[in-house]
């Protein structure tokens, strides 16, 4: 399928595809041999969270990283669709259509959540290498008042376009990423700020945010079979790593380790370490 304008200068973009499964058109990202590892960003995130990740991997794996619904280049056929349960749904049809088999799914912040779906769902059976795991939902006050927000953006016209203006300052980015506890490269920087200029990507943001819930997850946890490692940034100030590790040991074969120095973009700080461990973690499956 012909590449939008959106994928020039972005990174791996020749390993690039666009793949219509409905309900979208997808954007994934598919490098090297080996048994298939499923990549999933972040909301707000998107394919260039793993670019100095897949390269170090994609000798052993095939690494395949997806731009969730509504984010990076996947564009989404329906505006009611970005809720956990909806993305799962689709993420495990755009699985079956394309006949992967993943071994293992890395994920990051609500993408692991996303991950935890598909497995207790049994739409796939791998084990889970989860960075800073978003798995607590919003508290008090705050749990009624932020989605209503983002529902609020997402549906009234120009409202998106009002949000985009004030994010869309490189200033503004590198100081909302700095809030993250992470320290990322310039080229890490400039990436997100161009996400935060494209109001497709900002759109598909609010809508997740607008429709996310994670009750019913979290009462699945003890149910969840799938081995899962929780890597958990000590300097994150998006997500407690305490809440990470709570839900870890409702999971029956999960455990929690924490990165000292690292925020919630660990994965971004220090890419060697996240190989290692990703690697780690999955030569204990397939040597079982």
């Amino acid at each position: 399928m012909r590449f939008p304008q959106d994928l020039a200068g972005w990174p791996h973009a020749e390993h690039s595809r666009l793949i219509r499964v409905k309900p979208h058109r997808w954007h994934v990202q598919i490098m090297g041999q080996g048994p298939d590892l499923l990549f999933l960003h972040g909301a707000g995130g998107a394919t260039h969270s793993w670019r100095d990740v897949l390269p170090l991997l994609a000798s052993q794996y095939r690494c395949i990283a997806v731009d969730l619904p509504g984010h990076g280049m996947t564009r989404i056929a329906t505006r009611f669709r970005s809720s956990l349960p909806f993305m799962a749904e689709d993420l495990g049809r755009l699985i079956r259509s394309e006949g992967w088999q993943p071994q293992g799914i890395v994920a990051h912040s609500a993408g692991a959540a996303v991950a935890l779906r598909l497995a207790s769902e049994g739409a796939t059976s791998p084990r889970i290498v989860a960075f800073n795991p978003a798995l607590e939902p919003f508290r008090g006050l705050a749990g009624v008042l932020f989605p209503m927000a983002a529902r609020m953006m997402a549906m009234t016209p120009f409202a998106t376009s009002f949000v985009r203006m004030a994010l869309v300052s490189p200033d503004r980015a590198a100081t909302l990423l700095q809030g993250t506890g992470s320290t990322i490269d310039p080229e890490g920087v400039a990436l997100y700020a161009r996400l935060l200029r494209d109001r497709a990507h900002v759109e598909g943001a609010l809508l997740m945010m607008s429709q996310w819930s994670l009750d019913r997850l979290l009462s699945d946890l003890p149910g969840i079979t799938a081995p899962s490692l929780f890597l958990l940034g000590e300097n994150d100030r998006t997500v407690p790593p305490e809440s990470a590790e709570t839900a870890a040991a409702r999971i029956p074969h999960a455990r929690a380790e924490r990165l000292p120095g690292l925020g919630h973009l660990a994965h971004e700080e220090a890419p060697d370490l996240a190989a290692a461990r990703i690697e780690m973690f999955m030569a204990d499956a397939l040597s079982a």
